[in-house]
């Protein structure tokens, strides 16, 4: 029996430093059993808590909580693993029981200063669990503030697209305020830094998958549901104006569905990596036609047929769908428009706009999809 609990010993802390380098150290994408699990159990259990409230604002509040219970969660399980593991190898390799083990595992793994006086080959052990405890916790603080600098990179581009798309953002709100307010000349630059944003998302997030569980700091934002609204409209803006579209416009389409894929492996999530352009969408031919609408009457051009438009819009949304509605559900981003269901239920929220406030102009909103405009695609 004591050469099997050493095994098992063995064994154990085999799999928490594998999950530890997996997690903490490795550069790659890997998949972490033990996050995607702490993540999926705690997620549940802050979902049950607000439900009773039934709002999206009172889920949001309570998923606030998920990143930091995750981080502390898997501190939790490592050293508690390492403490198992070694107090199973101190009672396999000799004649103490398990209460002195689990004692002297203990007391070494958290540096209190005991150890094995007699018993050299315990004195080792004793010295590796002392080693473990202090590397495994300064590896973890070592790795917040490479979380925090991916989050505020993050979240910096997601607070400036709120004055150019709305809050919560969508694509073709983005065009029409471009329009309205004449600034269709900085959607170049826009689409630019996206392209560079969705590249760090996919770096960073698929490296660490905890960076999903990170809230914006206002409940309104999100930044999978800024991705999905940037190449929709930069979808769109390809579909209606195939001539003057800049460039970028692919660029950035190109980077953000490559940037979901690659979260996607690291999460284990299915897809397509190279779906038919005219496989099925969620999106409906009605939802794009109000849409179309409401940016054409804001004054966006239009150098193509909205139903011929309609095809094209089609062929580069499928890249991306599946995976863009799958990462917002399982980030409970704020339920936007064009953004796919949630796990909670929820009314769909619009982007809201400011009111104009131009001399001559009435007191109300802005033409859009809270105004009450004609053609709005359905929620």
């Amino acid at each position: 029996m004591r050469m099997i609990h050493t095994l098992a010993g063995v064994l154990l802390l085999l799999l928490v430093i594998g999950s530890i380098l997996r997690t903490l150290v490795v550069p790659r994408g890997l998949y972490s059993a033990l996050v995607y699990r702490l993540w999926a159990g705690l997620r549940t259990l802050l979902r049950l808590w607000a439900a009773p409230f039934g709002t999206y604002r009172a889920q949001d509040r309570a998923l606030t909580w998920l990143a930091p219970l995750v981080l502390l969660g898997m501190l939790g399980v490592w050293l508690s693993g390492m403490l198992i593991a070694y107090t199973l190898l101190l009672h396999g390799t000799s004649d103490l029981d398990w209460s002195v083990s689990f004692r002297e595992a203990g007391s070494s793994l958290f540096t209190l200063g005991f150890a094995s006086g007699e018993r050299l080959h315990l004195s080792v052990i004793d010295f590796m669990a002392a080693a473990s405890g202090p590397l495994v916790i300064a590896l973890q603080i070592a790795y917040l503030p490479t979380l925090y600098a991916a989050y505020q990179r993050r979240e910096t581009e997601v607070t400036l697209l709120q004055s150019r798309a709305g809050e919560p953002v969508w694509g073709p709100e983005l065009l029409a305020r471009q329009s309205l307010v004449d600034t269709e000349t900085a959607l170049p630059q826009l689409y630019r830094d996206w392209e560079r944003l969705a590249a760090d998302i996919g770096e960073s997030h698929s490296n660490y998958p905890v960076l999903l569980s990170f809230r914006s700091p206002q409940p309104n934002r999100s930044w999978v549901v800024g991705l999905i609204a940037v190449m929709d409209a930069a979808a769109l803006h390809l579909a209606l104006c195939p001539l003057s579209a800049p460039p970028e416009a692919r660029l950035v389409i190109r980077a953000g569905f490559t940037a979901m894929r690659d979260i996607a492996r690291s999460l284990r999530i299915d897809f397509d990596p190279d779906p038919d352009p005219t496989a099925p969408i969620r999106l409906s031919y009605t939802e794009y036609i109000g849409a179309v609408a409401m940016i054409t009457a804001a004054g966006f051009p239009r150098e193509r047929p909205v139903e011929d438009g309609w095809r094209h819009f089609h062929g580069w949304r499928v890249n991306y769908e599946g995976v863009a509605y799958e990462l917002a559900r399982r980030s409970d981003a704020v339920p936007a428009l064009w953004s796919g269901p949630r796990d909670f239920r929820a009314p769909v929220i619009p982007p809201a706009r400011p009111t104009d406030r131009r001399p001559g102009a009435d007191s109300g909103p802005g033409p859009g999809p809270d105004s009450g405009r004609p053609g709005l695609p359905p929620a």
